[in-house]
């Protein structure tokens, strides 16, 4: 009885030992198993927005963790290891969580980056439950650097209500893109378009070129503002354009010459020839008569059509006055964008009239003297309603010189005959 006891015991004490020794074994393996699962997790990708930030900028951070094991991990105490780099939600993170086999995990953290200008160089760092810590090393650059915005192209000269075209140009020296561009212009009597100009992005380290067109009314200050996102975070730059009237060099300009006026009762014919002395073509050039006098007749308005520079054309056109002393001889014309140009020539015809020249009925009155600029400059409008010079000059040819050079004939004969009147007068006595 005593040697079945014991050898129950003995058996016993084997199941025992065995039992032992199996725990050991399974929780040496869970262990290890635990270890390689969270060894198999790993930081996959890291994005940052902005990519630069301005000094003392809020952005994000957003590191995305993947478990390519079999079995899920847990992690906790995501962080960003830096005394520059500031996490503002360091809350949203403080519950452990699981990957589970072939997942992902993102961690989003709202940051603020500390001056100066340059790089920071940095840790990402997450805790696992059966294992150490995960670390993954991070670099956030800071620059103050702002964009640039110039008008890069502008007209010669601005005229009153005509429309011209500036060109802007935006540039971005930063290592970083920008987003959500708006550009509005502003101005007090100047329309503009298009009045609001987006773009969705600008790539570090380039430019873009924007176009308006722009119309004055009035002589004013053109301030291109432009607001852009770096991140999350609005900017503002400011460009300003003055708008000052003046002369267009590029312009067509008209010179007139050989006026002159023939009259019908009541009514007169104003004729002439007219010559671009431009750079470029008048197109779609119309001549008429400005206030006092009134187009009539047969040409109240005479079309002369494309004057290329350099060439001439005649113009004819009648009209009524009750005073001669100021006649608007008025030109209209477009250029090739189809801007519209006006000039004004005020004629004196009243005091160009030579004594006698007036007759009943139908008469000519030549223009004699100079038709350049008038004493105290130009009256009207000038180039596209700016301040061209307009000038031309007027007379009737050589004709007008018939008078004088007779004259001048007779009084060298006069000379002549008196000079031989000696010999002249001992012919006469011989005969």
């Amino acid at each position: 009885m005593k040697k079945i006891t014991g050898l129950f015991s003995i058996l016993l004490l084997l199941l025992l030992a065995a039992t032992a020794s199996a725990a050991t074994d399974s929780s040496t393996t869970s262990s290890t198993s635990s270890t390689d699962a969270a060894a198999l997790v790993y930081v996959s990708n890291v994005s940052m927005d902005p990519e630069v930030f301005y000094p003392y900028e809020e952005g994000t951070i957003k590191v995305t963790l993947t478990n390519s094991g079999t079995s899920s991990v847990g992690i906790s105490d995501p962080n960003i290891m830096s005394d520059k780099v500031h996490i503002m939600n360091k809350d949203t993170w403080n519950t452990v969580s699981y990957i589970g086999a072939g997942s992902t995990i993102t961690y989003s953290f709202r940051i603020k980056a500390d001056p100066p200008d340059g790089t920071i160089y940095t840790l990402f760092s997450v805790s696992t439950v059966s294992s150490g810590s995960i670390h993954f090393p991070l670099v956030v650059k800071v620059d103050s650097t702002d964009i640039r915005t110039v008008v890069s192209e502008t007209p010669d000269a601005f005229t009153k209500s005509a429309e011209e075209s500036v060109n802007l140009t935006i540039i971005n020296p930063r290592a970083g893109k920008i987003k959500n561009i708006q550009i509005t212009p502003l101005g007090n009597g100047i329309t503009v378009q298009p009045s609001t100009k987006y773009l969705s992005s600008l790539d570090g380290q380039s430019s873009v070129d924007v176009t308006f067109s722009v119309t004055a009314e009035q002589e004013s200050d053109l301030t291109f503002q432009v607001t852009y996102d770096n991140g999350d975070t609005p900017h503002t730059s400011t460009v300003v354009q003055p708008i000052k009237f003046g002369t267009d060099k590029s312009a067509a300009v008209p010179t007139v010459n050989n006026i002159a006026l023939t009259s019908s009762g009541s009514t007169y014919d104003v004729t002439g020839d007219v010559t671009n002395t431009g750079i470029s073509d008048a197109n779609g050039l119309v001549v008429t008569v400005g206030s006092p006098a009134k187009g009539t007749g047969t040409y109240p308005e005479y079309a002369i059509g494309s004057l290329a520079a350099d060439d001439s054309s005649s113009f004819e056109v009648t009209f009524t006055s009750s005073d001669l002393s100021s006649v608007p001889l008025v030109f209209n014309w477009k250029d090739d964008d189809g801007d519209d140009y006006s000039v004004t020539r005020v004629l004196d015809l009243r005091s160009s009239v030579g004594a006698g020249s007036a007759t009943a009925g139908n008469s000519s009155r030549a223009v004699s003297g100079s038709s350049g600029v008038p004493p105290g400059g130009l009256q009207g409008m000038g180039s596209r309603g700016g301040n061209s010079l307009f000038s031309g000059s007027s007379g009737n040819g050589i004709s007008a010189f018939y008078p004088v050079i007779a004259g001048g004939i007779i009084l060298v004969a006069g000379i002549v005959l008196w000079k031989k009147r000696k010999w002249i007068s001992a012919k006469f006595k011989k005969q």
